[in-house]
Parts: structure tokens; sequence; C-alpha cells
């Protein structure tokens, strides 16, 4: 049976990729004025990235014991990017759950929502090409034995 950690961590591959393209998509059709267009991309944007938090709920939890290590002994140097990339997610996720309550269009907060996705999409790109090998080895198992 496939580890449900690598089931999780592939999975979370194409939902960032998701999440991030549908969040500019979203942001560049605030700039337009069709509101139809606009509206189906923050579709799309809130639906993958309520898959994507999901995904990242499993994931977390998958690494309960490194957070536990976080807690209890610090942040090291080779755990920094991976701390930064947690609290990135906290945030974004934090502005994104905001811009339910209120209205989101051309928001303070969804201006800050945008400014902080686009930093943790920089910071999430280099916490999955740091795992590249990993994620390759997976995805040949996939291809290989399938999903069991």
């Amino acid at each position: 049976m496939m580890k449900k950690i690598f089931i999780i961590d592939f999975a979370l591959v194409p939902l960032f990729l998701l999440t991030a393209s549908t969040g500019i998509g979203l942001h560049l059709a605030g700039h337009g004025s069709n509101h139809e267009l606009w509206h189906n991309w923050a579709v799309a944007h809130v639906v993958v990235s309520v898959l994507f938090m999901i995904g990242v709920v499993y994931h977390v939890g998958t690494h309960k014991m490194w957070y536990k290590g976080i807690v209890k002994n610090g942040v090291g140097k080779k755990n920094r990017v991976t701390a930064v990339v947690s609290v990135l997610f906290a945030v974004v996720t934090l502005t994104g759950l905001a811009l339910l309550g209120i209205d989101g269009a051309n928001s303070g907060v969804g201006l800050w929502h945008y400014r902080f996705g686009l930093l943790a999409t920089v910071f999430f790109a280099g916490h999955i090409a740091k795992r590249t090998s990993t994620l390759r080895k997976v995805f040949n198992l996939f291809r290989e034995t399938g999903i069991k």
C-alpha cells in the first residue's frame, strides 16, 4: 500500500499550482470590467483553495512530530524555510477566510491576501523544488504500480 504521506504530498503539487494560478487569474480579472469573468475566477479560486487547505491540514498532520520539535527546540537553520512556509500559509489562509465575510473585491484585505499569496507562492515553490527528487520517485511509483 502506498504511504498516505506520499499521496498527500503528491496531491498538493497540482492543488498548489491551481490555487496560485486561479489567484493570479482572479486578481487580473479584477482589473477588467467583466464581472462574470471575475466571478468565475473567484469561484474556481475558492474551490481549489479549499481543496488545497484540506490537503495541507492532512500534510501538517503527517508532520506533527516536526512541529512538536519546533515548539520544543525552536527553529533551526535547516528548518527556517519550512517555518516561513507554515506562517505564510496561515496568513494567506486567514486573510482568505476573512474575505469570505466581507465584500472582498478591491478591498484592503484582498490586496494583502494577494500580496501574501504571491510571497507564499515563491516560498511554496521553493519548498516543493527542494523535494523534487522525492516527488519524482513517488510519481514513478504511481506510474508503475498505480495507487493501491
